[in-house]
C-alpha cells in the first residue's frame, strides 16, 4: 500500500481498506507493530510539555506528577484497543444489515486512533489553543476512520445509514472514554 491510499484512508469507504483486509494482519501483529509504538507517541509527547514548558503550557501544568500519568495513559491506550476492537465486533454485528469478523474489528481498532497519537506531536509547540484544535481535527478525522472503515470492511447492504448509526455508537463510546481518561490526566 502506498502512501496517497493509505492518507485516503478518512476519505473514502473503497480505496485502501480491502487491500488493508487482504493482507491479514494477525491481531498481535496489529498490538506489537502498530498499537503499542504509536501509543507510546501520547505520553512521551505530554511528559516532553509537561516537564519543559511548566506553567506555560497552561495553570498548574508543571506541578503535575507526569511520569504516574504518562504510564497511566499508556496502559489505558494499550487496554482501549483491546476493548474497542470488541466493541466494534459487538457494535456492528448487533445490526442485521452489518457483519464483520473480529480481525477487521480489531484492524479498525488500530486504524481509527492513529490521527490521535499523530496528533500528540504538536505538544512539541506550547501553545493549548493549537493543541486542542489539531486534537479535534483528529478526533473528526479518527471518526471518518471508522465510519469509512466500516463501509470498507463489513458485509452489509448498501445502507450507509446503518454504518452512520454504527459509527456515532462507536465514537460515542470511544469519545466518553478518552474524556474520562483526560479527566484522570487533568485531576492529577
Amino acid at each position: 500500500m502506498n502512501a496517497m491510499t493509505f492518507l485516503r484512508l478518512p476519505f473514502s469507504g473503497t480505496t485502501g481498506w480491502k487491500e488493508l483486509q487482504k493482507r491479514q494482519f494477525p491481531i498481535p501483529s496489529l498490538a506489537w507493530l502498530v498499537v503499542l509504538p504509536m501509543s507510546l507517541l501520547p505520553p512521551l509527547m505530554l511528559y516532553y510539555a509537561g516537564t519543559h514548558y511548566g506553567n506555560d503550557f497552561a495553570t498548574g501544568f508543571a506541578e503535575r506528577p507526569w511520569r504516574f500519568i504518562t504510564t497511566i495513559l499508556f496502559l489505558a491506550e494499550l487496554l482501549t484497543f483491546f476493548v474497542m476492537g470488541w466493541l466494534i465486533h459487538a457494535v456492528v454485528n448487533g445490526q442485521e444489515e452489518l457483519s464483520i469478523d473480529y480481525h477487521d474489528a480489531y484492524l479498525l481498532a488500530a486504524m481509527a486512533p492513529l490521527p490521535l497519537w499523530m496528533a500528540s506531536l504538536v505538544l512539541v509547540i506550547p501553545s493549548l489553543l493549537l493543541n486542542a484544535l489539531v486534537v479535534l481535527a483528529a478526533l473528526g478525522l479518527s471518526c471518518s476512520l471508522i465510519y469509512h472503515g466500516l463501509q470498507g470492511l463489513c458485509s452489509r447492504d448498501e445502507d450507509d445509514v446503518v454504518a452512520l448509526s454504527a459509527t456515532y455508537t462507536i465514537m460515542a463510546t470511544g469519545v466518553l472514554a478518552w474524556g474520562v481518561l483526560m479527566a484522570v490526566v487533568w485531576a492529577y
